[in-house]
């Protein structure tokens, strides 16, 4: 059997087995009340965040990719399809990618999202180092520019952000003799360290020296003007990992007097979870709760590896102020979700504006009338919703009586299903009772086509990286805000757009056999269509030929070329459009 016939039945198969699973448990994300931990496997160094009607999340993967996942609901992050939103292939940063953490901070270009990780060198872990990267703009899934290494030369890793009276600090960990201990530093901006580092925590107690002398993975927690960190103590690989308490009670961050440490660790192994350690924090959607997520293993004696889960928990206060974590939840227990989860929500999801345009047949011929603005994102459940510029989702008359938009309650009403008709334009049925979105009365305004308003960047699901015009035809490149890697997609009668190049505004990128050109916009070949794939972003497929974008071999590399290919489902073909600004 040919290769590319043997992917496609092998495709097939898994999107019959995914069809009926989706069948079987897209309810259990709608409307949820409970969750249960671990919330998933493989979550080694978890952060987890909500923003503007997402949780996010990222874990350690161990290889040259940083993966997000984006969700509604904080189970459906176990079902979120993987994005990379960046990778790297530079040897002297390119491995080993451990403690992923992203903060939106005010950087020198307004709100921006860092990301802070640890990296090294392709032959070992002797040269693990932070490094930073910067959105584009105010979304947390990017694009991201890479930024620059607080301290390229020592060894240091689990990098964290702390703002204190202002002024913003970077926490970190690294080996002194036979110890490894917390420092922490002033920074000029995000990736640039001002002046000399500081001690802020040295393996001083029993409990924190076991397998090894560690402290590790400095976290930042603020409570009514109070400053704590936790941190992680003794070795990963002993089920005796666990958490620390530091708390200023000094005035100058920088002189190690001024952290008082609790002599008792804050969080440790029970109820069958065995070394809970290198957490994160964040609030509910509602802002009413604090939540702390940190990894985990099922059984005694796993070690530091994969077997770690992602966990999370919220958490109070004791009566002198300090977080009361409590134990580990155990695994499979109904705990509540967090608060807010299920709305009602209004919110702008971080993603292009896009033009809702509906299609009507006249004449044998396809009219564009544009309908509405708004944005949609996929959902784990492989479903999508959509929300208006207001802020409101577009909801089923199965809820609401009519079809209207309406704040986010979390309803299966609320959750469309997309399908591509023979002419290539978009269908929406909800997942409460198949209506389809419509326009107008009648069968006719139910077609539907996408089109971003603003300038694009078009970026790969595989290598997190940005497709660029470069002489006259596509490749990917990391992202550095080129005008090589701006794009405005324009639509057009049929439901497809045309798609420019801020370098080439007055020629339109067209199939030229398995590659791509830049030829006249009235041209064959120049219209391509945008359809949502069931894992999040899209295919952009030329009208033409009915090829797909493809990144060649799937490889990270810069300067890989983005050809034309047939359609085989792959993450190779699966391209996000991201906000420019």
């Amino acid at each position: 059997m040919p290769q590319y016939l043997f992917i496609r039945y092998v495709t097939l198969i898994k999107t019959i087995t995914t069809c009926i699973f989706v069948l079987l448990t897209w309810q259990a994300h709608a409307n949820n009340q409970t969750f249960t931990n671990p919330v998933y496997a493989n979550g080694a160094d978890p952060w987890v965040t909500y923003f503007n009607g997402n949780y996010y999340s990222a874990t350690t993967t161990w290889n040259s990719q940083l993966d997000m996942r984006q969700s509604p609901t904080l189970a459906g992050l176990a079902d979120a399809q993987p994005v990379t939103v960046w990778s790297d292939t530079n040897p002297d940063r390119c491995c080993s990618f451990w403690a992923f953490e992203f903060h939106r901070l005010k950087g020198p270009n307004g709100w921006r999202w860092y990301m802070m990780y640890t990296s090294g060198h392709d032959e070992n872990l002797d040269h693990q180092h932070l490094s930073v990267l910067e959105s584009a703009g105010d979304d947390p899934m990017g694009p991201y520019e890479y930024k620059g290494s607080p301290m390229p030369n020592t060894w240091n890793i689990d990098g964290s952000y702390i703002t204190i009276h202002d002024q913003l600090y970077l926490m970190y960990s690294q080996w002194f003799g036979d110890e490894q201990r917390n420092y922490i530093v002033k920074m000029r901006n995000p990736w640039t360290i001002d002046g000399q580092p500081a001690l802020l925590s040295r393996p001083s107690y029993t409990w924190e020296r076991i397998g090894r002398n560690v402290n590790e993975g400095p976290e930042p927690l603020i409570h009514n003007g109070q400053v704590y960190i936790v941190y992680s103590a003794s070795y990963c690989e002993t089920d005796d990992y666990k958490l620390g308490l530091l708390k200023l009670t000094g005035n100058d961050p920088m002189n190690p007097r001024a952290w008082t440490k609790y002599e008792q660790p804050v969080l440790t192994q029970a109820n069958g979870i065995y070394g809970p350690g290198h957490n994160g924090f964040f609030t509910s959607p509602d802002g009413s709760e604090n939540w702390i997520a940190y990894h985990g293993n099922e059984y005694p004696g796993q070690g530091c590896g994969n077997t770690r889960s992602l966990h999370a928990k919220a958490f109070g206060w004791n009566a002198d102020g300090t977080p009361n974590f409590g134990s580990p939840e155990p695994t499979g227990k109904a705990l509540n979700v967090p608060s807010g989860e299920n709305g009602p929500l209004q919110v702008i999801l971080p993603s292009p504006l896009m033009r809702f345009s509906h299609h009507v047949t006249r004449n044998n011929q396809i009219e564009r009338r544009d309908s509405a603005l708004g944005y949609l994102d996929t959902l784990p459940d492989r479903t999508v919703r959509i929300t208006n510029n207001q802020g409101n989702f577009l909801t089923s008359d199965a809820c609401a009586g009519q079809q209207t938009f309406v704040a986010w309650t979390n309803q299966s009403c609320q959750r469309w299903e997309v399908s591509v008709n023979n002419n290539g334009l978009l269908s929406f049925a909800d997942v409460a009772n198949h209506r389809l979105f419509h326009a107008c009365n009648g069968n006719d305004c139910t077609q539907w086509s996408l089109s971003p308003v603003n300038d694009v960047a078009i970026i790969s699901a595989v290598s997190g990286k940005a497709v660029a015009a470069v002489n006259g035809r596509t490749q990917q490149q990391s992202w550095t805000h080129s005008p090589q890697q701006i794009w405005q997609m324009a639509p057009q009668q049929d439901g497809a757009v045309t798609i420019t190049n801020s370098v080439h505004p007055t020629r339109c990128l067209q199939s030229s056999g398995s590659l791509t050109r830049f030829g006249q916009c009235q041209q064959t070949g120049t219209h391509w269509y945008l359809h949502p794939r069931v894992e999040g972003g899209y295919r952009i497929v030329n009208k033409a030929t009915g090829r797909l974008l493809d990144l060649s071999n799937c490889a990270l590399s810069d300067g890989t070329s983005i050809g034309l290919y047939d359609d085989l489902d792959n993450d190779c073909q699966r391209f996000y459009l991201r906000s420019t600004r």
